[in-house]
């Protein structure tokens, strides 16, 4: 059976480029389940409830985050209702949200989890004890567990599928939004790739318009960033699952 995951979605740009390939991959992979990093969906800060539902009514079935989640004042409430929609779960206990989703499969159940890093980030708790414990009170009809680590650092993200290899699906980093070249199945099974990309304007820096980013180099002075325009990238994979909570193959996706 297959999974799809879909690096950040940037803004209208990135939400435009999932609706537009969204219904050729599920009809190509016939997957499973569908995960998309959505916290920069909402102009390219945060996510808002009206976005979600956007997001979801387009065949997305969790939507994971990172750092943003919170640039959106409503996701401070909205999040606790929507089980939908996860925040890392490194973040202390008392920050509202959920930071594994249960998808029943029928025979079984996928654990979608989320997880967040430390190097050039902020002191979040560790994410390799965090998924120690997480992994240790999933349900026992958890057949496979999928984890989004949304990470600065590519040492990070390689040690961090090391620690778990074998005990997870997969671990596909988040956050770059740079696609990588490396996806590949560990040697005890578990799919990886450092980073999906990002569902976002081609022309820009990291889905920002050149021109902020360039004046901010050049100045180091405050600037405002702006989403940029045109069109558009989507970026991800699809991974095959096997037996035993493996995964057999990961394949990168990009179309614009």
């Amino acid at each position: 059976m297959n999974v799809v995951m879909l690096g950040d979605i940037v803004g209208r740009p990135g939400r435009n480029v999932v609706a537009q390939f969204l219904p050729e991959l599920k009809d190509k992979y016939e997957p499973v389940l569908i995960v998309a990093n959505g916290e920069n969906a909402a102009g390219g800060f945060g996510l808002t409830g009206k976005i979600a539902h956007e997001l979801f009514e387009l065949g997305i079935d969790v939507l994971t985050s990172g750092n943003h989640i919170w640039d959106q004042k409503e996701m401070y409430t909205y999040i606790d209702n929507e089980p939908r929609i996860l925040r890392p779960a490194n973040y202390p206990s008392s920050v509202p949200g959920q930071s594994v989703y249960i998808h029943e499969i029928g025979f079984g159940a996928i654990a979608v989890l989320n997880l967040i890093g430390r190097v050039f980030m902020q002191d979040y708790d560790c994410p390799f004890r965090t998924a120690d414990n997480v992994l240790a009170k999933l349900p026992h009809n958890v057949t496979h567990v999928l984890v989004d680590f949304h990470g600065e650092a590519t040492s990070e993200k390689i040690a961090l599928v090391h620690y778990l290899d074998g005990r997870v699906s997969a671990v596909v980093g988040t956050h770059t939004h740079v696609p990588t070249a490396d996806e590949q199945i560990m040697p005890q099974g578990t799919a990886f790739i450092t980073d999906l990309g990002m569902c976002g304007p081609i022309n820009s820096v990291l889905g920002v318009e050149p021109e902020k980013v360039i004046n901010k180099f050049l100045t180091q002075l405050p600037q405002r960033f702006t989403l940029a325009k045109g069109p558009a990238s989507l970026n991800g994979v699809v991974i095959k699952l096997g037996e035993n909570g493996k995964s057999e193959r990961i394949s990168r996706l990009f179309y614009q």
